[in-house]
């Protein structure tokens, strides 16, 4: 049976909203924003126009529907409140701008649900402000890339979520390309009970995958990376500084399963993030594993009622032939 979710109320907000910004506001208009599977995003607008945004994680935000994640596996579901507050302590600590946390409720008394208010960021998405105007890409990737320079020079001394590493744990696991290895198995698995492309080539991707795994070296540095960062996860400030978003999966890892990302992500501008030094050994089975995971996950979650199931396909049709593309030019 479907699940009916229904977007919460003005009503429904305002306990938390006066909790966070004061008993004398009055939350006069509430958006829910397109674009989270995981938790919701709201806009509150309240009595002098001023705006604020609540993150709310909930079964009924969350359209993976996945049960309880173990925070020691690095590559579980990404998503909640604790994971959320740790992330957003790093990064204020570490200098990497993020919108400020205002409140954070996980007693449930002002909503039924884990909560938090942060800022407005009022600039607009890094994505739209590229696509809007192309001659101030230059300056707008340069602060970028500084951004990046900033959040990479920290590290961690052991891998794994930001929450678990700097509370003393450790993750399961014993290094960053077995974890990527083992997903990338997994994800071909699910790939090829979705895909019947995908079924008749996976011997020969988990084949590749193995090869490229053996070919890289170890290493014992981890660093502070977002995991998810494209454009889209990336908010401006009024003066045109950008801020990291959707932080929940902040992580000490590879750098290059982040690079691996960005180039996916920002496409012709990704030239401006690009450093020296990266392992290229690691960079062909992290970017192989990255195409493999954009198949599986997309094509788990539209199995669900999440309401935009056409764009999960074209992410996966795509990320179907970049794999199926590398496994080629592997041979």
């Amino acid at each position: 049976m479907t699940r009916t979710r229904k977007p919460l109320t003005r009503t429904e907000l305002a306990p938390l909203t006066r909790a966070a910004l004061g008993p004398g506001r009055t939350l006069t208009g509430v958006e829910r924003l397109r674009g989270g599977t995981k938790k919701g995003v709201y806009r509150l607008t309240l009595d002098d126009d001023s705006t604020a945004i609540a993150y709310v994680w909930s079964a009924d935000e969350d359209y993976w529907d996945q049960p309880d994640p173990d925070p020691r596996d690095v590559f579980s579901h990404g998503t909640g409140l604790g994971l959320f507050t740790a992330a957003h302590d790093r990064l204020a600590a570490a200098g990497v701008r993020t919108p400020r946390l205002i409140y954070a409720d996980a007693t449930h008394t002002h909503l039924t649900a884990d909560a938090a208010v942060v800022e407005d960021m009022t600039g607009g998405s890094l994505e739209d402000a590229l696509a809007r105007d192309p001659r101030e890409a230059p300056r707008l990737m340069d602060r970028m890339a500084d951004l990046l320079a900033t959040l990479h020079a920290h590290t961690g001394p052991r891998f794994g979520k930001v929450a678990v590493v700097d509370n003393g744990g450790s993750s399961h696991g014993v290094s960053c390309e077995q974890r990527i290895t083992d997903g990338a198995l997994r994800c071909v698995a699910e790939a090829a009970r979705r895909e019947p492309r995908a079924a008749a080539v996976r011997r020969e991707l988990e084949d590749t995958i193995h090869a490229l795994a053996a070919a890289v070296r170890p290493r014992d540095r981890h660093t502070l990376i977002h995991a998810e960062l494209g454009p889209d996860h990336v908010l401006l400030t009024p003066d045109g500084q950008p801020a990291l978003i959707d932080i929940e999966g902040l992580m000490y890892f590879d750098v290059e399963h982040e690079h691996v990302f960005l180039e996916l992500r920002f496409g012709p501008h990704y030239d401006a993030l690009r450093v020296p030094g990266l392992d290229e050994a690691r960079i062909h089975l992290y970017r192989l594993s990255m195409h493999l995971g954009l198949v599986s996950g997309p094509l788990t979650l539209i199995e669900g009622d999440f309401p935009h199931p056409e764009r999960m396909r074209e992410i996966a049709e795509h990320n179907l032939q970049q794999a199926l593309s590398l496994l080629k030019n592997a041979v």
